[in-house]
């Protein structure tokens, strides 16, 4: 009996094995045909004039004094895309390192990442029916210089059409906090010129190397509008942009689920969005085309209708939240009378940092009279929780967690957009002038800088200050806390160690979870549970690290007890 049953297990294991290897290599088979374009139809003209500028036929990459990449792109889809290429090949190789090392820490499995490899292959298979001709011409004239290095992901261009689906599943990974945006507007009496002003952090956190190479890119296409936004080597879709008619789009996680089937990536909604809307009205009409695969708020200002809206889109249905105020408030949570009651969106505000930093933002903008530029970015910078107390720096529930890829302010009326420098937000704002960058009158050889040098807005006091070195020196010790935790082998830390790192963020409940999670790998229930009780009397940014924190302590006193 026991033979039968080893035999048949051996059979089953045989046959699990081999429709395995069948669905890799159908998984294999999988690649995404290119779009039909005239290949030969292009001859580029490319001149390197100095170390900072090189220009491409009418198209050019200046890399300015404070780090920032500025990108000015003409013609048709698959010219800007070759375009594009061209003058970011090695920028678009070094974003692809980044994003491949953030993924190898965040599952250091090999064999896992293979297999999920291939099931994203599989899920986002019929991915180019979803994306517009258009954008598919241009992410596969990017593509022709993409990096050799990575073809063990796949082929060029189904690798450049995966990252932009990828960016969506990060935001869908909302509930496990890998990304928490804030952004607001304000308008006539809230307003230090009545005019429009739109504020935003794009909290989307890949690791500062994903951060480092940051593209200011201006697009003056061959239909719809000239547009700029902010974005990254190989990235053509829009997480933050305005353009020439005084549109701004900028994007919000919402609660999502893990999407299984694929449809259009959010970020290529807000570029279409930006390339063919003059309007509010018409901002609408165009998300209404596109089906989308995760949940998400598109907060939409229009300069010449000194208003602003924020699409809310499922992959169901999409509403408009508008109000009566003089400011509207965009964190990661649905406002509108259609999603507000739902029960995925109420969970969300009751368990997430969303509700907390919705409040923050609107005590801050309640304590000023009238918001202008600098007060706005200062809002942005802000890393205080509600009634100002320390919450610790990097806490979720802060407006700046000291995460962010960039932030963002647009005066659409005017056309000006500003723009920060590293690290985070921290860093000097520069200011970008569209009427002058797309006037045909503008010259790159000529122009000493594209930005408008005169209007620098000066870095955070918090850059030169000893608490931020010590938040410098938190970073450091959390890696290697983390990394002495999970690998016994590496000896204990010494005492003085743990010490130093209690004071470099003391205000942070994640400082004391990860020093109680240190003490109980180690056996040492009573200094762990002393840790675990210091992180529970702290601001917990979401209910998840509050209910785990909860359940180790009453883990330690078991074994105490």
């Amino acid at each position: 009996m026991h033979n039968k049953k080893s035999r048949k297990l051996k059979t089953l294991l045989i046959v699990i094995i081999i429709l395995i290897f069948l669905f890799v290599l159908f998984i294999k088979s999988i690649v995404i045909t290119p779009p039909k374009v005239n290949e030969t139809l292009y001859n580029f003209n490319t001149l390197t004039l100095n170390d900072s500028l090189t220009t491409c036929n009418n198209s050019w990459l200046k890399h300015n004094k404070f780090d920032l990449w500025e990108l000015y792109v003409k013609g048709k889809p698959y010219e800007r895309g070759l375009k594009t290429g061209i003058l970011t090949k090695k920028l678009i190789k070094e974003q692809e390192s980044a994003f491949v090392n953030q993924i190898d820490k965040m599952i250091p499995s090999r064999a896992y990442l293979s297999v999920l490899k291939y099931i994203i292959a599989f899920a986002n298979r019929n991915l180019n029916k979803y994306i517009p001709p258009e954008n598919l011409e241009e992410i596969y004239g990017i593509s022709q210089y993409a990096s050799n290095e990575f073809e063990f992901i796949g082929p060029a261009y189904s690798r450049m059409l995966n990252y932009h689906a990828a960016h969506d599943i990060g935001h869908a990974l909302i509930t496990y906090h890998m990304v928490g945006c804030t952004s607001f507007a304000v308008k006539n009496d809230l307003s230090d010129d009545s005019t429009l002003l739109i504020a935003r952090n794009f909290d989307f956190y890949m690791g500062d190397e994903f951060a480092k190479n940051k593209i200011i890119e201006f697009v003056n296409p061959d239909s719809g509008y000239k547009f700029m936004f902010v974005t990254w080597g190989g990235m053509t879709g829009v997480c933050s942009g305005m353009n020439e008619k005084g549109i701004t789009v900028t994007i919000n996680a919402g609660t999502s689920e893990i999407p299984y089937s694929v449809r259009t990536p959010i970020s290529l909604v807000a570029r279409n969005i930006l390339q063919y809307s003059s309007t509010i009205q018409e901002s609408e009409q165009i998300a209404h085309k596109f089906k989308t695969f995760v949940s998400e708020s598109i907060l939409i200002g229009s300069g010449t209708e000194n208003n602003a809206v924020i699409i809310e889109k499922t992959p169901e249905k999409q509403y408009t939240y508008k109000n009566n105020k003089n400011y509207i408030i965009c964190t990661n949570h649905f406002q509108s009378d259609s999603l507000i009651r739902k029960k995925n969106n109420i969970e969300n505000m009751l368990t997430s940092s969303s509700l907390y930093r919705y409040y923050r933002v609107k005590e801050l903008l309640l304590q000023n009279k009238r918001i202008d530029v600098k007060k706005s970015i200062s809002i942005l910078r802000n890393v205080k929780g509600l009634n100002s107390t320390s919450i610790g720096l990097s806490n979720e529930k802060a407006i700046n967690q000291l995460i962010a890829h960039h932030s963002i302010v647009f005066k659409p009326k005017q056309l000006k957009v500003y723009i920060s420098t590293s690290p985070y937000q921290l860093g000097k704002f520069l200011v970008y002038d569209l009427n002058k960058i797309f006037n045909d009158t503008f010259n790159i050889s000529k122009n000493k800088t594209v930005f408008n040098a005169d209007e620098t807005i000066k870095s955070d006091d918090l850059l030169t200050s000893k608490e931020y070195k010590k938040f410098c020196m938190f970073k450091i010790f959390k890696e290697i806390i983390i990394l002495t935790t999970k690998n016994k082998n590496l000896g204990n830390l010494s005492e003085n160690k743990i010490l130093q790192f209690k004071l470099s963020n003391p205000k942070y409940y994640y400082t004391w979870q990860l020093i109680g999670d240190y003490y109980y790998s180690r056996k040492n229930y009573l200094y762990s549970a002393k840790c675990y009780k210091m992180a529970y009397g702290c601001e917990i940014s979401n209910k998840s690290d509050e209910e785990y924190i909860k359940k180790s302590l009453v883990n330690c006193v078991k074994y105490l007890y």
